[in-house]
């Protein structure tokens, strides 16, 4: 959604005796380019660090922003340099053997992204996590370390190299596990990969994070995601808890290749979505036939607030994705809650017969 500034903010500032909001303005002459379109939010960045010094807080608070600050840029820069490739965060326990099937699962898991040139992120750690860097390598890992009281130790593939952040927060590297996901592939594991499982689903289902496969991952016979998918239906499905649909947005495989099959297939034609204000923007590789989109008309109605589905070109409120001009549009007043039906639309939308010849 657009950005809109937080007017208290600066009506606290305004309030001081000093001139600070001129002040603000020349500190981001001397710092930002002049034409930045980021201008008013590094604005409300500087005001809102003024706003915690007149308040003048306990010294722990500021040291969690400021700690806070300083990974959030550092990560930004690191990660700036690597936005044009798309990454899959895979998730599994840190326990698991390297003698172990799903060690080995993993390990192939890893070398087929990297195969179809998609970057590996895990936690840098053992496990799971180790094996799928052992099979992507290091140009295609991507390791978020935590920083522990005792020693946290990155595995040998990420370990000192510049593909390794460490975050002294968790919930920082958990918004970059899922900010710079462009697909997640859920290995058996323990409370921290459930936990992972649950919190992306939610941020997926209530749109706090843009749509991307999920994908859950067991070892040919495993039971264990059968058994957590059979909790969910229910006790979660049958008593309303969730949509019925809502379980559109995971996927159960078997094997590697048909973790990246999922991964691939949902990438065939969609490349990436956006709001518009009030519009909802699927950008498309290829446009969609006219009977085709006639059809997804009829059968996902429900998911508009209004009208239909409408294919459209760029507009000039998406300026600042240039690079992404080219693609076709399909646009609709989505009502922003049916994101497992959504995800049902995608799929029409990637099967090949669909697109325009």
């Amino acid at each position: 959604m657009a950005y809109e500034p937080d007017d208290y903010l600066s009506r606290h500032v305004q309030t001081s005796e000093v001139d600070l909001p001129s002040k603000v303005d020349e500190l981001l002459a001397l710092a930002a380019p002049g034409n930045s379109p980021n201008l008013p939010l590094y604005r409300e960045m500087l005001t809102t660090v003024i706003h915690m010094a007149q308040a003048d807080r306990n010294r722990w608070d500021a040291k969690i922003m400021l700690q806070t600050l300083r990974e959030m840029e550092h990560a930004f820069g690191v990660l700036e340099q690597l936005k044009r490739r798309r990454k899959v965060t895979v998730f599994g326990s840190a326990r698991t053997p390297a003698d172990h099937p799903l060690y080995r699962q993993a390990r192939e898991l890893g070398a087929l992204l990297a195969h179809h040139d998609l970057m590996v992120i895990t936690g840098a750690g053992g496990g799971i996590m180790a094996a799928a860097h052992e099979g992507a390598g290091l140009e295609n890992s991507l390791g978020f370390n935590i920083t522990l009281p005792f020693e946290q130790a990155a595995n040998s593939t990420v370990r000192g190299s510049h593909n390794l952040l460490s975050f002294h927060f968790f919930f920082l590297r958990k918004l970059f596990f899922v900010k710079e996901a462009d697909a997640l592939v859920l290995c058996p594991g323990g409370f921290g990969t459930l936990d992972e499982a649950l919190e992306v689903l939610t941020l997926i289902q209530t749109g706090k994070s843009p749509l991307v496969p999920v994908v859950l991952l067991d070892q040919p016979g495993g039971s264990y995601w059968e058994d957590a998918l059979g909790f969910i239906r229910r006790q979660l499905g049958d008593n309303g808890y969730i949509l019925p649909t809502d379980l559109n947005l995971l996927h159960l495989v078997y094997s590697a290749e048909e973790a990246v099959e999922e991964i691939a297939r949902f990438y065939g034609n969609f490349h990436s979505s956006r709001w518009l204000k009030d519009r909802f923007v699927i950008r498309l590789n290829h446009p969609l036939s006219e009977v085709a989109l006639a059809q997804l008309t009829r059968e996902f109605a429900g998911l508009c607030k209004e009208g239909g589905f409408t294919q459209q070109s760029s507009c000039e409120q998406e300026r600042d994705e240039p690079e992404l001009r080219h693609l076709t549009r399909l646009a609709f007043a989505f009502n922003g809650r049916d994101y497992g039906r959504l995800r049902a639309l995608l799929n029409a939308v990637n099967a090949p017969e669909n697109w325009a010849t």
